[in-house]
């Protein structure tokens, strides 16, 4: 049952003993998410599988009480965050649950005793507005990991919207908070020499495919695959496809330039079609997205960007054009 952000609120009230779960990897969005709705209402934040460098900094400078692979069974209700799908979960059993998710799809709304899913960039936007409709103080940790959760979502405000701009806006209004604090506890993030390593690794095992003027990479690497299709991105890619393995698992992990996406490719939907195929799961927004089947990793990666190719074929890049009409200027 969909439910609105005071009916959101209102319904937790009615429970006791709330855990709130966050998918394996957990980034800011989901730590920052879990930790303002438990610190409003009271409860327990859960790591289903860790969580990455950023969140574990949020986690540790603003003393963050956090219990690794928490047991659902041993709560009233739990509440997932920020996530879409149970492979997420490493696909524990979760007994009595409701969700809050911002992710273009959700599979597991399915069968959530309530959920609250929307279009927004970011979790944390949606918890500050269940916050300010129920008139909660927005004391200052929280409205930092709010605020980082919202900066890291969006790729720095990269993927940011006008509501984006003014809840953060709002928040900053609200605590106190300054945006330059926010900016300097993340600078705070240390380097990790082995992602670092997996990085350079990745970029070794790069293919490049040009379609028309439009630059699909893909890879394979052992861990971190978001971030590298991220940093594929930053070096030149329209998108880029990371494989990781598990065990048998493979993981997809997809990123799209704006252009890539307003050219019509959508990683969410397609990753959540092919799953489909493979009995897995897949999904996301349609410039970030992942997928986890039991497969074939060429397969898959040959499936996505097939997708892919089809759709960007014959379409213009306007990053290209707008590069050309620069150097035309410039030569008049």
């Amino acid at each position: 049952m969909q439910v609105e952000e005071t009916e959101f609120y209102n319904k937790l009230l009615d429970y006791n003993n709330i855990l709130y779960l966050c998918h394996r990897n957990a980034d800011p969005d989901a730590v920052s998410s879990a930790f303002a709705l438990s610190e409003a209402i009271g409860g327990t934040i859960g790591l289903v599988d860790g969580c990455n460098r950023v969140a574990s900094l949020l986690i540790d400078k603003l003393d963050i009480d956090v219990v690794e692979k928490p047991d659902p069974s041993e709560y009233d209700i739990t509440l997932v965050v920020d996530t879409s799908t149970s492979s997420q979960l490493n696909d524990i059993k979760l007994g009595k649950y409701c969700v809050i998710d911002h992710h273009a799809t959700t599979a597991l709304i399915e069968n959530a005793e309530f959920y609250l899913h929307r279009h927004a960039t970011s979790t944390a936007e949606m918890v500050f507005d269940i916050l300010r409709s129920m008139g909660a103080p927005v004391m200052r940790r929280t409205a930092m990991g709010l605020l980082t959760g919202i900066i890291t979502d969006t790729g720095h405000f990269k993927h940011a919207t006008q509501e984006t701009f003014r809840t953060v806006s709002e928040i900053i209004a609200c605590s106190g908070v300054e945006y330059a604090d926010v900016l300097e506890m993340m600078a705070a993030t240390p380097q990790d020499i082995s992602m670092r390593i997996a990085m350079l690794k990745c970029a070794t095992r790069a293919n490049i495919e040009r379609v028309d003027d439009w630059l699909l990479v893909d890879s394979h690497v052992n861990s971190f695959g978001g971030a590298a299709s991220s940093m594929f991105l930053n070096i030149g890619a329209d998108v880029a496809l990371i494989g990781t393995s598990r065990d048998a698992n493979i993981r997809v992990s997809g990123r799209a330039k704006r252009e890539a996406v307003a050219a019509g490719v959508n990683l969410g939907k397609i990753m959540e079609d092919i799953s489909h195929n493979y009995d897995g799961t897949g999904g996301g927004h349609a410039g970030a997205a992942g997928i986890d089947v039991v497969a074939d990793m060429d397969t898959i990666l040959g499936e996505c960007k097939g997708r892919i190719r089809d759709i960007l074929r014959g379409k213009p890049n306007p990053s290209i054009c707008d590069s050309l009409n620069d150097e035309c200027h410039e030569s008049e």
